[in-house]
């Protein structure tokens, strides 16, 4: 041990998803696929918010901020994921490392509580229609984007010093594709309880206020629903939320399903997997599911795409 800890890391190496040779080129194709996927859907998502007169709206303001933070954390990651694929031994710098985890937690943290203020955004559209504008004013959406990013921010960097201010062993292989808390925490050689606990306090209250804030503004949407005598209103309210859900009901159930399953369950590969899907996945599935399931964005589309059209005609 002491060996070890006379050794200076000064890089790790990432295991990357599978070491199995056959499955390298298609899992390259497949994720490069996504990983482009996601970056054109949010990329036009914040363009198409900020460009199109109609969307906005505190709702169109807060998506857009939604598809700031997918661009975001899988960028941080895909693109390292990719080397992963077409390089023999894939190494990132203990600061390149730091900076990664550092970012990915910033925003997969603002998006936890962008969610839960699009959450609010809905239940003020449906249970207080007419005093919508006052109570969703500009200033109440730059707070409600402004808070999240700074506590993350506090968060992020509380937990990136505290995990690179420790001391690592000389092995520096991270058996994952990017540079997260739980792989990093089993390469120092120093005592981690302090740090786990730190995590552990984060992940809890995020997690959990969250997603009791989502859960709170549903149950009045739904009582404020079943009031209504109309079937066509009912109908409405629930097409209003309709894509809010389903992007909620996806990324809280995949942070639930990776935090809650037993000990026994639990290994590297089950990590993996559900990475993949909340760092790369979801990232790609939500700008989708804005633009299939909501008229306003189908529009949006139509109208700049003909804007595009009269300019090179």
């Amino acid at each position: 041990m002491e060996t070890h800890n006379l050794t200076m890391v000064r890089e790790f190496i990432l295991m990357g998803i599978t070491d199995r040779p056959e499955l390298q080129t298609p899992l390259f194709a497949l994720f490069l696929l996504i990983y482009v996927v996601s970056v054109v859907g949010n990329l036009g998502m914040i363009v198409l918010t900020m460009v199109d007169s109609k969307l906005q709206t505190p709702m169109y303001f807060l998506l857009r901020h939604l598809a700031l933070t997918d661009l975001g954390y899988s960028t941080a990651v895909g693109p390292k994921m990719l080397v992963n694929f077409v390089v023999d031994q894939n190494t990132i710098s203990y600061q390149f490392c730091a900076t990664q985890l550092g970012f990915f937690l910033l925003l997969i943290g603002s998006e936890l509580f962008i969610l839960s203020a699009m959450s609010y955004d809905r239940y003020v559209a449906i249970c207080n229609p007419l005093l919508y504008t006052v109570v969703m004013s500009q200033r109440v959406c730059w707070v409600l984007v402004a808070i999240p990013y700074l506590y993350c921010t506090f968060m992020s960097l509380l937990v990136t010093i505290k995990i690179f201010t420790l001391s690592f062993c000389g092995y520096n292989v991270i058996n994952h594709f990017f540079c997260d808390c739980i792989p990093l925490l089993s390469l120092i050689c120093s005592d981690t309880h302090e740090v786990e606990l730190i995590i552990m306090m984060f992940a809890a209250v995020d997690l959990i206020s969250s997603l009791l804030f989502v859960l709170m503004s549903y149950l009045l949407i739904l009582v404020a629903i079943l009031r209504m005598n109309s079937a066509e209103g009912r109908r409405k309210a629930f097409s209003t939320c309709g894509s809010h859900l389903t992007v909620v009901t996806v990324f809280y159930g995949t942070l639930i399903f990776m935090y809650v399953q037993p000990k026994s369950s639990h290994s590297i590969d089950t990590d993996k997997l559900s990475s993949i899907f909340y760092t790369l996945i979801i990232p790609m599935l939500n700008p989708l599911i804005y633009s299939l399931r909501n008229k306003d964005v189908k529009c949006a589309l139509q109208r700049t795409w003909k804007k595009i059209g009269n300019v090179f005609s």
